[in-house]
């Protein structure tokens, strides 16, 4: 196959119009079209040039309700999207929007960021002001069509040229080099990604990265939640070396607890170590939870904090907790004061003292793990969630930009683990950190977030006039 500029996968529910698009873009009739849902059914390739730039587009079969991936995507076309260097999910702009189409979109999402929401059907200026409701996905980049008007065709065959035709790759494929054709190498990888798909779609635990440094007693706290020694305990520091996976339960929850290796400091990290750290990291890459372990028997020191860092770094939900509290070198009044000294960006986290060795409140350290794991993952009603930053912007109005109003028309999480809301804005660039923490606290006090931070993106009102 000839070298393209990179492949377009069209996605959505049926009917929406996909295998119109499909044909639209091909300039022929290649994909069957219906009112019948689930006509296409494989999916279909063909190489179309988009302002005489070559692209490989992919025509999916709509995303069944009946189906049990994603609860209604298909294999073949999830395995599309994300083999794709571009996503266009279709929505019929005839209909509301749809909460199967928000979840399929931020599933979608998860695996390929390079995703357009693409409304479909809205045939004149009327229905594209109506298409504003569509603006409560939180997507990046949103475009208004009418195939069967052509309308709004040329806008989005123009940021498709723009997000995939970058001058490196346009140089390397006027080049002389043999570069293998991105068909072939869609075919090649489609086994493995299959085969990671179901791997992710089969883990349902709860992953719990337990971090700290060397000796505050990781391994211990794993034992005592797993209930059984899986893990050497040993008072010389940097016993564990390699990341432990284990498999537990709490309540019927599967958990997986991951006893990192102890962190030191930089200059005492050789060998091994330094590549404990990097599996850590690795590690923290598919935590959900992570639980920093603070080793109550002696102050607070600065390495504490950086690991603390990590946290933030990996926008992981957080529990603290202060181990060895039977031996503990301060009353909790002034270990607390230290702790809100040091790490205030933590306010958020609940805060336990426990002893591993002795089982000190071990039962409530669990209650709080599903606790804030159910935190990490909700997601707040966007009329609610509306609701709530209307009162916040009337209880403290925005400050001005130079003088200007600053509003916020409209708010919507996009995504959980961890919370992230778009605010929709006249003037997004003037909203400053101090605002997003107060409305971040407002939200807090009407839901339980604690564990977990809260994301503000700012966007602007004209988020829906790329078309």
């Amino acid at each position: 196959m000839d070298k393209v500029y990179g492949s377009i996968a069209i996605i959505g529910r049926p009917n929406a119009g996909k295998s119109s698009l499909f044909n639209r873009f091909c300039k022929q009739r290649i994909a069957i079209t219906s009112e019948i849902a689930g006509t296409t059914r494989d999916v279909k390739k063909a190489r179309i040039l988009l302002q005489d730039t070559p692209f490989l587009l992919l025509d999916t079969g709509g995303l069944d309700e009946r189906d049990a991936l994603f609860q209604d995507v298909s294999k073949h076309a999830q395995r599309a999207g994300e083999s794709a260097d571009l996503i266009l999910y279709l929505v019929d702009g005839k209909a509301p929007p749809a909460q199967k189409d928000k979840e399929i979109f931020y599933a979608l999402e998860r695996k390929n960021p390079n995703i357009f929401l693409v409304i479909n059907k809205i045939d004149n200026d009327r229905e594209k002001q109506g298409a504003w409701e569509f603006v409560e996905f939180g997507a990046q980049h949103i475009f208004t069509i009418s195939v069967a008007h052509n309308r709004g065709i040329a806008e989005l065959e123009q940021a498709i040229i723009s997000a995939l035709k970058t001058p490196a790759l346009q140089s390397l494929l006027e080049s002389d080099s043999n570069v293998q054709s991105l068909e072939d190498l869609l075919e090649e990888t489609e086994a493995t990604q299959s085969h990671d798909m179901e791997a992710t779609q089969s883990q349902e635990a709860i992953n719990i990265g337990i971090i700290g440094r060397v000796n505050v007693g990781k391994s211990s706290l794993l034992n005592a939640l797993l209930r059984e020694e899986r893990s050497i305990v040993s008072n010389i520091a940097g016993t564990t070396i390699d990341p432990v996976d284990e498999m537990g339960a709490i309540n019927g929850t599967k958990v997986n607890f991951v006893d990192t290796a102890g962190i030191r400091r930089r200059g005492k990290i050789e060998g091994l170590e330094k590549f404990a750290l990097q599996r850590t990291r690795q590690i923290l890459e598919r935590t959900d939870i992570a639980i920093l372990v603070l080793d109550a028997s002696e102050p607070f020191v600065e390495l504490d904090e950086k690991i603390a860092g990590l946290i933030d770094e990996y926008k992981l939900g957080v529990i603290v907790v202060l181990n060895k509290w039977d031996i503990a070198h301060k009353d909790f009044k002034a270990i607390m004061q230290d702790f809100k000294l040091r790490f205030k960006f933590l306010e958020y986290a609940p805060l336990l003292t426990i002893s591993a060795k002795n089982g000190r409140h071990i039962e409530k350290l669990e209650g709080e793990i599903l606790r804030v794991y159910q935190n990490f993952s909700f997601r707040i009603p966007t009329a609610k969630l509306n609701q709530v930053i209307k009162e916040a912007t009337k209880r403290h109005l925005l400050p001005s930009d130079h003088g200007k109003i600053v509003k916020i028309y409209y708010a919507t999480q996009f995504e959980t683990k961890p919370p992230q809301i778009a605010l929709i804005m006249n003037r997004p660039h003037a909203l400053h950190f101090t605002y997003k923490r107060y409305l971040a606290n407002v939200l807090r006090e009407h839901f339980d977030f604690s564990g977990t931070r809260i994301l503000f993106v700012a966007k602007p009102r004209n988020a829906l006039t790329q078309v």
